[in-house]
């Protein structure tokens, strides 16, 4: 987790953005969440804890910053956003698996782009982004051995 932390300084320090002892309590935060996403109302409640005179307006404009530099992934379900730290800063192209049960996120590495595209001659694909969704190994284990 270290390695990954020291990689989004880097990349704020590259971008001429302050290290500010805020920012490093979310990226701290942050970098928890490489596996499952996480509300942005939960991390603003976080940061709220930490720092009661941050404002939500810093808060949202760090994650959208952090987002923009590809530091996180962003998402929305359920009428909410929900944000993940980069699980891949050498790939930030890359697709999810997530567990319907526990919300467990597993980068897969291959992009069926390729397949996607034979089927639309002569249109321009500008963006995409899949998820699989099912059941983690360990959550098919449990139900297994539930049954």
């Amino acid at each position: 987790m270290e390695a990954t932390l020291e990689q989004a300084v880097t990349i704020l320090r590259r971008n001429q953005l302050k290290i500010t002892k805020q920012r490093h309590a979310l990226l701290d935060y942050l970098v928890t969440y490489q596996d499952h996403y996480v509300a942005i109302s939960a991390v603003d409640d976080h940061m709220r804890t930490l720092f009661a005179g941050m404002s939500h307006n810093t808060i949202y404009r760090n994650i959208k910053e952090f987002e923009t530099l590809g530091l996180l992934e962003v998402k929305s379900a359920d009428n909410q956003t929900l944000v993940k730290y980069q699980c891949d800063f050498e790939h930030q192209h890359h697709h999810h698996f997530v567990c319907s049960n526990c919300g467990r996120v597993i980068e897969l590495q291959a992009c069926p782009l390729d397949a996607y595209e034979a089927q639309l001659p002569g249109c321009t694909i500008t963006g995409h982004r899949m998820e699989i969704y099912g059941l983690c190994e360990t959550c098919t284990a449990k139900q297994a051995q539930a049954n």
